[in-house]
This record gives structure tokens, C-alpha cells and sequence, in this order.
């Protein structure tokens, strides 16, 4: 049965699936002086949404449209080039997994543990999470692209004290581009896994490596 309350379960930043502790990016951009305010903030989350976040809410989309999630995880390892956010996106997935089947059990999630004990890419995870909840493509789709700039903007607002209520509205403005990249994700879903999209983003990957190497940093990413 299909409950789209379960999205918000999902979407929730409560949710213990261990992203609070990432920063998407923003902690390494906000010391580079590229996030200095509320318009840094939405030119950043906009170019990340239209670069990794819809490749990962494709790769989400087609898990929960039921296509081959170890093919999938293959997939987003090919399109993951930074050893630093290949590692993350595994320990986000193994965190989701713990969360996932813990609230939401299902034989497709119990499989993929064991295939990829070390955990499999957060939004193969994601995608089948949505799966066993009920939801479809384009819901796991909107919940990768909501992360996708959610995690940012609340880091932000502890990395530069900025204002919540600034991040908020940077958020909400996003709204129609977070819609036309979810509906991109799950549309290429449905065409089958070489035609899921594979947009990077460079400076996100050089600037993951150099994060990594910190001695002391507040985000784990």
C-alpha cells in the first residue's frame, strides 16, 4: 500500500540515518570563502542539485523502481570518482540500512546487507528504503533531492551562524528546481540503468579529498 506520509518519515532530518554529521560539501566551500551568505548558500545547493543530487536521486529512483540494486551500486561507484565520497556514500548506506530495516523490513533490503555488508551507496539504499515503505520513483527522487540541499543549508546556518530563517527560505525558493530534478531522476530511472544520468561536479570532489585530510574538522564530510 502506498502512503506518501511515508515520505516524510523518510525526509525527515530525524531519521537516524547519520546524515546530520555531513555537511554535503558546504564546510570545505564555507572555509574557500564560496559560502559567505544567504545567495552563496543557493548558488551552491542549486549547482550541487543539478550535478550530484540528481545523479543520486536517479540512482534512488531507479532502486525503487525495482532495477538490479548491485548493478546499481556499481553504478554509482562509477560515477562517484572521490575515494573520500565513494566511503561516505557506503557509510551513509549502512547507517539508512540499519534505520530502513529497523522501521520499514523487507527481503530486498535484508539481501542487499548481505551482498554489500560493508554497505552499499546511500541512494541505492534510499531507493529501496522508499520501496519497502510503499513509495515510488519519483517519491525516492524528491527525497534525495531534498537531502541533496537540505544537509548543506543546515550546515551552514552552525558553520556561519547564519540566520535559520535565511536557510529556510533559501530552501523553500528551491522548491520548483528540487521538482524539475526529481521528475529528470525518475524519468531516466524508467529508461533502464545506462541511461541514468552521471553529472559531477569537480570542485565538490577535489575539495571531499582535501576536507578528508583535516586534522580537525566539525562535519565528518
Amino acid at each position: 500500500m502506498t502512503t506518501r506520509a511515508a515520505l516524510l518519515v523518510l525526509a525527515d532530518g530525524r531519521f537516524p540515518a547519520g546524515g546530520h554529521a555531513h555537511s554535503g560539501g558546504a564546510e570545505p566551500a564555507v572555509k574557500a570563502g564560496h559560502i559567505r551568505d544567504a545567495q552563496d548558500l543557493a548558488d551552491f545547493c542549486l549547482g550541487r542539485l543539478h550535478t550530484t543530487g540528481l545523479t543520486s536521486a536517479a540512482l534512488a529512483a531507479a532502486a525503487a523502481h525495482g532495477l538490479d540494486p548491485l548493478a546499481l551500486d556499481e553504478a554509482a561507484d562509477a560515477r562517484t570518482p572521490s575515494p573520500a565520497l565513494r566511503g561516505v556514500a557506503r557509510r551513509l548506506g549502512r547507517q539508512l540500512m540499519r534505520a530502513a530495516r529497523a522501521t520499514w523490513p523487507s527481503p530486498e533490503l535484508t539481501a542487499l546487507a548481505a551482498a554489500r555488508p560493508r554497505g552499499a551507496h546511500q541512494p541505492v539504499v534510499l531507493g529501496l528504503t522508499a520501496r519497502a515503505a510503499g513509495l515510488g520513483p519519483t517519491d525516492a527522487a524528491h527525497c534525495v533531492a531534498y537531502e541533496t540541499v537540505s544537509g548543506p543549508a543546515s550546515a551552514v546556518v552552525r558553520l556561519l551562524s547564519l540566520d535559520p530563517f535565511e536557510a529556510t527560505a533559501v530552501l523553500a525558493r528551491l522548491t520548483p528546481a528540487l521538482d524539475e530534478v526529481a521528475e529528470q531522476a525518475a524519468e531516466a530511472a524508467r529508461r533502464g540503468i545506462d541511461a541514468l544520468p552521471a553529472a559531477s561536479a569537480p570542485l565538490l570532489d577535489i575539495s571531499a579529498e582535501t576536507h578528508a585530510g583535516w586534522p580537525v574538522r566539525l562535519f565528518a564530510s
